[in-house]
Order: structure tokens, then C-alpha cells, then sequence
């Protein structure tokens, strides 16, 4: 939408491509066309790094990313290959479709403005307001406060086409309920810190999944997405952890000693016999994970009844949950 859209409403020759694993084709074009402007996703931008050269992205000024969470390690080897920081932007196909995006920071003679902050989806778009709520009672939540995120302005859709029952669900005063986790800072700036879907209600606590995840990433050294975490029935705790991973099962042992010295606190360390190895992580074709086939494989994977005591757990050597 924001490659055909923007370049027609405002004049500017765009590039398309239909494959984005086509690297070669994206390479090549780039270089070609002296393509200023690259719009990807992440798992995009670690394949790039793989397969292009430096001097393929010679040309470009601005390399902007959205539909998955950016991962530090991920932009500081672009950054390191190819001379340029991939900035971060935030929407929904309902926003039509941006919310929040990074620009280049402004600099002139005694003035400098950012326009990103490393781990933040940039400010919210001219005439587009934002706000952070609590969940449950929708009261508003200050500067640094994890909430649900809202959205308000001319950019959000009028609701879904014959589903009147789905657009009251979303449509609230005005505002569009994004089912993001987030929180602003001071000035202003986004972060998006999970999907309220990827939260699990265990022993009556809300562990989010994207925070394990990224201590799971930490703790592994990983630079890409090696890890899904989601969620599991669970007779004595309501849910239970699991994770899809890609690393060779013998790393795993290892890495959960690191999350409890991590900070991580023991309600979110994943069992070791929750960690199901898989030779992908299933995703969309826009690379984002595909998080109902993983929770479909974890299910498949781990059949056997979960909550149920065992040996080792009536013995007192239960793993952390």
C-alpha cells in the first residue's frame, strides 16, 4: 500500500518487485535504479545481509522496516554491512496503514531534533494521536506505562464490511483498538512491547511472549528469530509455555540458566521438555511468524497431557514454568 500510494500520489518513481526472497532480482534492481528508498521487513533484511553486497545498497538513503519487531543485533549488523541503519515504522492494515514512523534525525546550525530511538517505531504520523490504556478498564496510562495501545485520526478505517459485530469490538469513541501492547516516552515516541493475544494468564500472573522471547534471543546470542514462544492448556495452571526453535537441541539446557540470572523471573522460564525443535519457524509471506501454525505444531508436538505430575515433578524436581 505504501509503495504503490505514496509514489503515485506524490510523483516519485517506485521499483516493485513480487518476490522479496528474490534476492538477486532486489539486489540488481536496487543498484540499477539507484533506488534511494528500501521498505522491508526484517526476516527480509537478514536475508539481504546475506546474499547482497554493499555495493548493491549503495544508493540507498533510507531503509525503513515494519510488520515484525526490529531486533537490535539484527539492525547494528546492517548498519556494520551495508552503512546504514534501518529505521522503524508501526501500523495496521485498518490505519491505512502507518501509525507511528522513524525518520532521519534534523540537523542544522545549533539545532538537532531526533527522529528515532533505538527500540521505539518512531512518533505518530501528523494528525494522528495515540493512546496508551489499561486493558480492563481502558483508563488512560502515563508516559512509560505498558498498555493497550489506541489509535484516532483520519487514517483508521470505517469498519469491516458486513461485520458490524467485528467493527464494534475495535471502533470505540473514535478510536481504533489496536490489541498492541505499548507505552510512550516523554517526547513522544512509540514502542510496541507485545500483542495483547501473546499474553498467558499462568498461576494467575500475565506473562507476555514477546519478553521471553527476547530473553530467549538474548541469552542464544541470536541475531534473527530462532524462537516462538506461544501457549498451551494447562490443568493446574491455566497455560503453560512452549517454544518452537531452531538451534540444536543440546543448546537449550544451557540457555535457561541464563534467563533466570537474566532477571527473568521463574513464572517465564519455559520447561526444558516445552522446547519443541523444528527445522523452520512457519511464517506468513510477509515473514512475519505465523503464530496460529505455531501453536498448532507445539500442540501436535507435545500431545501428551500437560499439568499432569509426574515422577521427577512429585519428587520436588519440577522445571520452572
Amino acid at each position: 500500500m505504501a509503495t504503490l500510494w505514496l509514489a503515485v500520489n506524490k510523483g516519485i518513481g517506485g521499483v516493485l518487485h513480487p518476490n522479496p526472497l528474490d534476492t538477486g532480482a532486489i539486489g540488481e534492481l536496487v543498484h540499477r535504479y539507484r533506488v534511494t528508498f528500501l521498505i522491508a521487513t526484517p526476516t527480509f533484511l537478514q536475508i539481504y545481509l546475506r546474499r547482497c553486497s554493499p555495493a548493491d545498497f549503495g544508493s540507498l538513503r533510507i531503509v525503513l522496516t515494519g510488520a515484525e519487531k526490529l531486533p537490535e543485533r539484527l539492525a547494528q549488523r546492517f548498519e556494520d554491512h551495508f552503512g546504514i541503519r534501518p529505521l522503524e515504522g508501526y501500523g495496521t492494515t485498518e490505519c491505512a496503514p502507518a501509525v507511528a514512523v522513524s525518520v532521519p534525525d534534523f540537523r542544522a546550525p545549533g539545532f538537532y531534533q531526533p527522529g528515532s530511538r533505538r527500540g521505539f517505531v518512531g512518533q505518530p504520523l501528523p494528525g494522528v494521536s495515540v493512546r496508551i490504556v489499561d486493558p480492563e478498564t481502558f483508563a488512560p496510562l502515563p508516559p512509560g506505562r505498558d498498555g493497550l495501545l489506541l489509535v484516532r485520526g483520519p487514517n483508521i478505517m470505517r469498519g469491516y464490511l458486513g461485520r458490524d459485530d467485528l467493527t464494534a469490538e475495535v471502533l470505540r469513541d473514535g478510536w481504533y483498538v489496536t490489541g498492541d501492547i505499548a507505552r510512550t516516552d516523554e517526547d513522544g515516541f512509540l514502542q510496541i512491547t507485545d500483542r495483547l493475544s501473546r499474553f498467558s494468564k499462568i498461576g494467575g500472573e500475565m506473562v507476555p511472549h514477546g519478553r521471553v522471547e527476547d530473553a530467549l534471543h538474548e541469552a542464544a546470542g541470536a541475531d534473527k528469530q530462532i524462537f516462538a514462544v506461544t501457549a498451551l492448556p494447562d490443568e493446574r495452571k491455566g497455560e503453560i509455555l512452549a517454544v518452537l526453535h531452531t538451534v540444536d537441541e543440546a543448546a537449550i539446557p544451557p540457555i535457561l540458566p541464563q534467563l533466570a540470572a537474566s532477571g527473568l523471573p521463574n513464572l517465564f522460564i519455559p520447561r526444558p521438555d516445552r522446547f519443541v525443535k523444528v527445522d523452520a519457524l512457519p511464517r506468513l509471506g510477509t515473514g512475519k511468524i505465523a503464530l496460529r501454525e505455531v501453536k498448532r505444531i507445539a500442540a501436535e508436538r507435545l500431545a501428551a497431557p500437560v499439568g499432569k505430575e509426574d515422577a521427577a515433578a512429585r519428587a520436588g524436581q519440577e522445571g520452572p514454568n
